[in-house]
């Protein structure tokens, strides 16, 4: 249980550890490549290490601490598995997505195993997708969810369409593998893509690895095949996702924080869009080239469509609640599909503090104003619903979160930095 200290105006500075996205995709880039990559700025985390794991299964060796991971690449040359190797990636959705299409560049026989709530989070589309491009993979407790079962000698190629509307890491996914598969690969996608910038961010960390991707949008992607990953030294910039919490903190309290190792001009992460809307809320916001200022303000609710920043919803709804009006979030239905079911665990844990929260199909109407009161709060063991509730425990005294955690899923560091607040 962590009980959260009211603050009535914060000044402080926080360093935003490494970016898990951009970690996830390093770590698979490096571990298909020849020779020894250094990951720098690198986030250690439980979801990262679940890929960390999972490639180490697959013959890659990694030395991870903290701060960096060392990781001597396989140049695509994957153990042979003898019999039937279990890989267990947790809860990691990123891990579970990303390696399936990594593991079925290998040749034997995996089942990926994971907890039980990955088991409710849909898959199939993907399965499908690595079926059609030559690798055999099943679902084998249920159709379109893991487990997976895949008996593999590679991945031949050749043209796959997936529908945009559940996961960006599909495509994800099949473009980190496509670079070695036997022929070209084409992805077409039918529908509109959500959470659009994790792509971006994929095909960015490729290109830093040597590979080109063809694309036109976010409609088709051409991966010629034959190409190898090179081995190189990157630095991992921090973690917008994770520093919205600190944003969050100096706008429902009327304080400033800074966050460094976050570059808002040159970033791919989508989640930076979040300091928009904190501006049309009624915070300032001051942009260089390494952090980001936040002055808290009189705020304001507002009407948004956040389907590229899907993981910004918990932040926003707990900034919304101290906001004059109402603020309606649209176009998230894939939220249902996280850690939790985060609309319906939004609406659950708010009411009990006493907001007014009305759940939507693909979103939420959050009622800023209503009076709050402290209780013990379940976050659903979902990292972002902490770090959120967090974020109301500092202008509502008495907010107690079970099972703190759960927030080591991408930011272990999260309590440490909170408490230094001031």
């Amino acid at each position: 249980m962590k009980a959260i200290r009211i603050r009535s105006s914060i000044n402080e500075t926080a360093t935003i550890p490494g970016s898990k996205s951009i970690t996830h995709r390093a770590l698979i880039a490096a571990a298909l490549a020849d020779g020894e990559s250094l990951l720098k700025g690198s986030l250690s985390c439980e979801d990262t290490l679940y890929t960390v794991n999972g490639l180490r299964e697959l013959g890659a060796r990694i030395v991870a601490n903290e701060n960096n991971m060392k990781v001597i690449g396989t140049g695509g040359r994957f153990e042979h598995a003898s019999g039937i190797r279990s890989i267990y990636l947790g809860n990691s959705g990123t891990s579970y997505r990303l390696l399936l299409s990594t593991v079925s560049l290998a040749k034997g026989r995996y089942i990926l195993n994971c907890t039980p709530r990955m088991q409710q989070r849909p898959v199939g589309e993907l399965v499908k997708a690595l079926n059609k491009l030559g690798a055999k993979a099943t679902c084998t407790a249920k159709e379109e969810f893991p487990p997976v079962y895949i008996n593999t000698k590679g991945i031949r190629g050749g043209r796959v369409e997936l529908r945009g509307e559940q996961s960006s890491q599909f495509v994800s996914s099949l473009l980190l593998a496509a670079p070695y598969a036997e022929k070209d690969t084409e992805i077409q996608i039918s529908g509109a893509l959500i959470s659009r910038p994790y792509v971006d961010i994929t095909i960015d960390v490729m290109r830093r690895f040597g590979i080109q991707v063809h694309r036109e949008g976010y409609r088709s992607f051409k991966i010629p095949g034959g190409q190898r990953y090179a081995s190189c030294n990157i630095s991992i910039e921090g973690d917008v996702s994770n520093a919205s919490y600190f944003w969050a903190a100096a706008a429902v309290t009327g304080g400033t924080v800074t966050t460094r190792n976050i570059n808002p001009y040159n970033t791919r992460q989508g989640d930076i869009a979040f300091l928009d809307i904190l501006e049309q809320m009624g915070s300032r916001v001051e942009r260089e080239k390494d952090q980001v200022t936040i002055h808290g303000g009189a705020l304001s609710g507002i009407e948004v469509d956040m389907n590229e920043m899907p993981d910004m919803v918990p932040t926003l709804a707990a900034v919304a609640l101290f906001a004059r009006g109402k603020t309606v979030v649209r176009n998230v239905q894939h939220l249902r599909h996280k850690e939790s079911d985060r609309l319906s665990s939004i609406v659950l844990e708010w009411s009990r503090l006493g907001g007014k929260v009305e759940e939507l199909p693909d979103g939420l109407i959050i009622h800023g104003g209503k009076p709050l009161s402290g209780i013990a709060v379940d976050p659903h063991d979902d990292h972002r619903m902490a770090m959120s509730l967090a974020v109301v425990g500092l202008k509502v005294p008495g907010v107690v979160i079970a099972n703190e955690g759960c927030v080591k899923k991408s930011f272990p560091q999260f309590w440490q930095l909170w408490d230094k607040l001031q």
